[in-house]
């Protein structure tokens, strides 16, 4: 979805398309960290 919406704002310059780019890239950087955040935990559970 990323590249689909940054082809878009090349192609279009729009602004609005740009926003929207960067909402999803900070909405997957997020579940990124939830995921390793989750990960790490599996590796050192609390006792």
């Amino acid at each position: 979805m990323l590249d689909f919406t940054w082809k878009v704002f090349s192609q279009t310059g729009s602004i609005d398309t740009y926003l929207l780019f960067k909402e999803l890239e900070s909405s997957d950087d997020d579940g990124i960290l939830d995921y390793n955040e989750e990960l790490a935990e599996l590796d050192h559970p609390i006792s």
